[in-house]
């Protein structure tokens, strides 16, 4: 039988239970569906990085102050979704220095926080680090866990009045005089909900999910391979100081570094090459600046996609696309109660959140301000309850396995 909800979020990944809490908080009744566990779309398959905006900085102003600010957010709410390690931007003797001196600049500009320490002072602070490192740059970058994260933001949703519901894949929309009437969902749910709102919040999915709705979203999703070693003692997170390519990125864990990652333009999300050139690639790139990784165990591999938008997009690479965010009221489309949130990073969800939940706050006529820029998460200061949380809406995902110990998932 048919059930009505105020907001119907599709999208169980960081931004979607992002959403969530902030409505929920608000105390705007919201249900949230996901096709498997939480967070096993893009948000979970990624490198982890806590961006600081300093990859972006020169060339995507947007993105880097997006970036910089909701780290400084997160590093008060999310305790232990989160750690702190700090990251180095490294130059190495074929990269351009000129680049090197434009990304300290922009930095400066936006407000993120940089130290050059010479290729000496690095290998120094950072033991392991290649001896053909000219120069290195420090940034506030960290690590996310996000299997954590995600969790949590639907734990504090659900403990705020909101529903959760992983294993329940969108069906099918039904759109009749310009809103969404019904929306159905299939495995753990299996019934028709009645939605005054709907968020279309799937990442590299959202292209699929608004035909459903009978509106167009340009998505131009790119695949990436994250190849996680066996390496003690790492302590900042690792980027290669030019321009964005393939393997120039290097995440510590407790006892492993994530290495990544390519970028190959993709058409569909579910069904994409997984080519061996891109785990020998990024290993390979990786080792310029930490030799060891070339020769270190492989613990596990993955790809994620990346859910980039872009209207304009012209075919080929697709690294230069903007990763600000974009929150498409689909009412000039024909469909009045219909939202999709597009772009972004792992690092913004909040952000992109909370600029869905002031939209459908201001349609709904509910005067209540967000509040999860201050509010801590639900368990950040207690890891155990976090990864509980994880099994609770089986959250687990690659990019954390090493680190969060859900155990068997409760709901799979």
């Amino acid at each position: 039988m048919a059930y009505t909800t105020t907001v119907l979020v599709i999208g169980g990944g960081a931004t979607g239970t992002g959403i969530a809490r902030d409505l929920a908080l608000r105390g705007i009744d919201v249900t949230l569906a996901e096709r498997g566990g939480l967070s096993s779309g893009a948000t979970s398959r990624s490198h982890g990085l806590l961006h600081s905006g300093a990859r972006y900085a020169e060339a995507d102003r947007t993105g880097a102050e997006e970036c910089i600010a909701e780290n400084r957010v997160l590093r008060t709410i999310a305790g232990h979704c989160i750690r702190d390690t700090g990251g180095l931007f490294v130059q190495l003797p074929q990269d351009d220095p000129d680049y090197f001196d434009e990304k300290r600049a922009a930095c400066a500009e936006i407000g993120i926080e940089t130290r050059t320490i010479t290729g000496d002072e690095a290998r120094h602070e950072v033991p392991g680090l290649s001896d053909r490192v000219v120069r290195a740059m420090w940034v506030p970058d960290g690590v996310v866990y996000p299997s954590r994260l995600s969790a949590a933001n639907a734990a504090d949703a659900e403990a705020h009045g909101g529903t959760i519901h992983p294993h329940a894949p969108l069906e099918d929309l039904v759109v009749e005089n310009g809103r969404v009437v019904k929306a159905t969902l299939g495995g753990a749910v299996n019934d028709t909900l009645v939605p005054r709102f709907v968020v279309n919040a799937t990442g590299a999915w959202a292209e699929h999910i608004a035909t459903l709705a009978g509106v167009s979203v340009a998505m131009a999703p790119s695949r990436g391979v994250m190849i996680s070693v066996a390496y003690e003692g790492l302590g900042p997170a690792l980027n290669r100081c030019r321009d964005p390519e393939d393997g120039d990125i290097i995440v510590p864990h407790a006892g492993e570094v994530v290495l990544g990652t390519t970028s190959v333009p993709i058409t569909n999300p579910d069904a994409y090459e997984q080519a061996d050139w891109e785990i020998e690639k990024s290993i390979r790139e990786c080792a310029q600046m930490l030799p060891a990784v070339a020769g270190a165990p492989t613990v596990r591999t993955w790809w994620g996609v990346r859910p980039l938008y872009a209207p304009d997009e012209q075919k080929g690479d697709r690294r230069g696309i903007s990763r600000g965010f974009f929150v498409l009221d689909h009412a000039p489309d024909g469909v009045d109660n219909f939202v999709s949130i597009v772009g972004g990073k792992l690092t913004t969800y909040r952000q992109m959140a909370q600029a869905v939940a002031d939209q459908i706050s201001e349609r709904l006529g509910v005067d209540a301000d967000g509040t999860t820029a201050t509010r801590s998460l639900p368990g950040a200061d207690d890891p155990a309850e976090l990864d509980a949380f994880v099994a609770r809406y089986d959250a687990q995902g690659p990019t954390d396995a090493d680190v969060v110990r859900a155990g068997s998932p409760v709901n799979a």
